[in-house]
């Protein structure tokens, strides 16, 4: 296969997940108390949120390089 049908396929897929988890989720450790031994942490959960228009607009685009890479057939 050629590598314009991998990014394509690539960017589809890319694209799918964006529109299906529309964000990135992640847990911080914060430390909230250090006295000798005693030790406190919290956690934090935190979402950077993607809009579903870069999905649309990935899967759009990996549309188009596999198009385009199926119609350069030589």
């Amino acid at each position: 296969m050629k590598p314009i049908i991998w990014a394509g396929i690539v960017l589809v897929v890319v694209g799918g997940l964006m529109l299906a988890y529309q964000g990135i989720n992640y847990t911080r450790d914060k430390s909230v108390l250090d006295v000798g031994s005693l030790h406190v942490t919290a956690e934090t959960h935190q979402r950077i949120p993607l809009p579903p228009v870069f999905g649309g607009l990935a899967i759009i685009g990996g549309v188009v390089l596999l198009v385009m890479g199926a119609s350069n057939k030589s």
